[in-house]
């Protein structure tokens, strides 16, 4: 008896690959809301018993470009709230006290937790992980610092270094 099975029984599937929709992020396949075509087994076996995907019907492609609209005014919104958080940091200047030796090296060094910690105690909701130094702070002086907020948003803060005082 000759069977012919149809791969996953889903439209706009082959015997070769199937279309789907993923639900999460999944690595060398594509990210959340990308529509791609696997191999049937890889589909049924894997992705869809994980949860990691879903069949791709008109109703769920329809949903997923609604959910991509709406993702992206929320992201045209929080550009807008960094690019005014930028202007305000740029404006700022950060004053760092450290142990320093006679001839203005520090005992220590600067990095960028703890000037992360300067600009939040400012009021600056700063991350680390935004603060781009080229290495640590080691000497007394004026620098610049290079803030990245997001891919698009960028800026810069003076940051002093100066002795403790005793």
């Amino acid at each position: 008896m000759v069977r012919k099975s149809s791969a996953v029984g889903v439209s706009g599937s082959t015997r070769s690959s199937v279309e789907i929709l993923l639900v999460e992020d999944v690595e060398h396949v594509g990210q959340q809301g990308d529509i791609v075509r696997v191999k049937p087994g890889y589909a049924r076996n894997f992705l869809l018993p994980q949860g990691l995907a879903t069949i791709a019907t008109d109703h769920n492609k329809k949903m997923v470009e609604l959910h991509k609209i709406k993702v992206a005014e929320v992201e045209v919104s929080r550009i807008k709230d960094l690019k005014s958080l930028a202007d305000a940091v740029s404006k700022y200047s950060v004053t760092i006290e450290a142990n320093a030796k006679p001839d203005s090296q520090l005992y220590g060094s600067i990095v960028a937790i703890d000037i992360s910690k300067a600009l939040k105690t400012a009021g600056f909701a700063v991350k680390e992980k935004h603060i781009k130094l080229v290495g640590p702070l080691k000497e007394l002086g004026m620098y610049t610092v290079k803030i990245q907020l997001h891919s698009k948003v960028e800026t810069e803060v003076k940051v002093w270094v100066v002795p403790t005082a005793k």
